[in-house]
């Protein structure tokens, strides 16, 4: 019988690249030794630095390139080669990674005004402190409307986000491939799926830790009521009508917001492809967390991580597809049956140190759908205590 997926990992250095491979175990040991013994072959060796220029050194993984680099073999005995430069999109893959790439392209600046964000606290206690000071009501209303047209950005863009990963997952479940085949053909929106998780668990830390975000959008909701009721002119209504600023409320009262949208938007893509079956998604979700726990968890590949950046994207999207797999699967992440080893993924986060992973522990305790159901083992709920 075919043997469990063998995970290549691709290293650069100096330009060129180099493949290593690993065992391939049996899943059925006795079968396997009562078949036809197999011509034996050289063990594997341990990958070696490509020369690069002089005093440069080599970067075994490069970020950008972590599911690039990942090669899943279905039973065979035969090595294949994982590419060696970023994963470019084939022909077939072209329309959707270009439609998620305008998306993704502005991630970064979501993130940067998120982590810049200081909110404007300090005017609306002193706005709240003295009601009859016009100047400071005006000053506090100033400083709040720029800081709601931010927010308003950042929901549009988990808007933009949804649809991008709906399509994502239409291409990476579809027939008549399966999903470890999608991720081997189709690496680059493999990539690009788990970019998408990385952002997402990125810009939820930066939200947990600043309640201005809360504090500034009631204000200003407050603030707005106040002066329909009064027929006083608002500047910014128009930016952020009622039924928008419900939207956005709704959304910001959330602890992970874009974890929730995205746990939304597969739990639909589920429902709404019932002629897809559920493995196809579920499967893709297992898949992509064996991949990150194998790479953190293995010390011969974890070794090569030279940047401690990349350590934390693939934490990230574990994790991610943790939570997404738990919304999706009718028994969740946590039961016996499950297809992710939830004690391996749990025991690679308490690994790292405690400050860097708090945020996702607390992703796994809060976001989750199944952990405190009774079918989830007391191991693993005490593992998360």
């Amino acid at each position: 019988p075919p043997g469990p997926p063998l995970l290549l990992l691709c290293r650069r250095g100096g330009g060129r690249s180099q493949t290593c491979g690993g065992d391939v175990r049996p899943a059925n040991p006795e079968a396997a030794a009562a078949a036809p013994e197999a011509p034996a072959r050289p063990r594997p060796r341990s990958p070696r630095r490509s020369p690069g220029p002089p005093g440069e050194e080599a970067e075994p993984w490069s970020l950008s390139n972590l599911f690039k680099v990942t090669k899943l073999i279905r039973g065979t005995r035969t090595e294949s080669p994982a590419l060696a430069e970023d994963a470019q999109p084939t022909e077939s893959e072209k329309e959707i990674y270009n439609q998620v790439n305008v998306v993704l392209k502005d991630a970064e600046g979501i993130l940067e005004d998120l982590q810049s964000y200081r909110g404007a606290g300090h005017e609306i206690r002193e706005a709240i402190q003295h009601p009859a000071d016009e100047k400071l009501q005006e000053k506090a209303w100033g400083a709040v409307v720029p800081l709601v047209g931010k927010l308003k950005k950042f929901y549009e863009f988990s808007q933009r986000l949804e649809a991008a990963l709906r399509g994502l997952l239409g291409a990476l479940t579809s027939t008549p491939y399966s999903p470890t085949q999608h991720l081997e053909r189709e690496q680059a929106l493999a990539k690009q799926f788990a970019e998408i998780l990385h952002f997402t668990l990125r810009f939820d830390e930066l939200k947990m830790t600043n309640p201005a975000i809360q504090n500034d959008f009631s204000y200003y909701r407050r603030t707005l009521s106040r002066m329909r009721i009064n027929n006083v002119p608002a500047e910014g209504e128009n930016e952020v009508n009622n039924e928008l600023a419900n939207r956005m409320s709704l959304f910001y009262a959330e602890a992970t917001p874009m974890l929730k949208t995205l746990s939304d938007a597969t739990t639909k893509f589920v429902s709404e492809n019932k002629n897809l079956p559920i493995e196809n998604t579920t499967d893709c979700l297992s898949t992509m967390a064996s991949v990150c726990r194998v790479m953190l968890e293995t010390p011969e590949y974890r070794s090569r991580f030279t940047n401690e950046e990349t350590v934390s994207f693939c934490l990230r999207v574990m994790v991610g597809v943790i939570i997404l797999y738990d919304h999706v699967h009718p028994v969740g992440a946590f039961a016996k049956t499950s297809k992710i080893d939830m004690k391996g993924c749990i025991k690679v986060l308490k690994d790292q140190p405690p400050n860097s992973v708090e945020g996702l522990l607390n992703a796994l305790r809060y976001t989750t759908k199944h952990l405190n159901d009774e079918t989830t083992s007391k191991q693993i709920k005490s593992m998360l205590q």
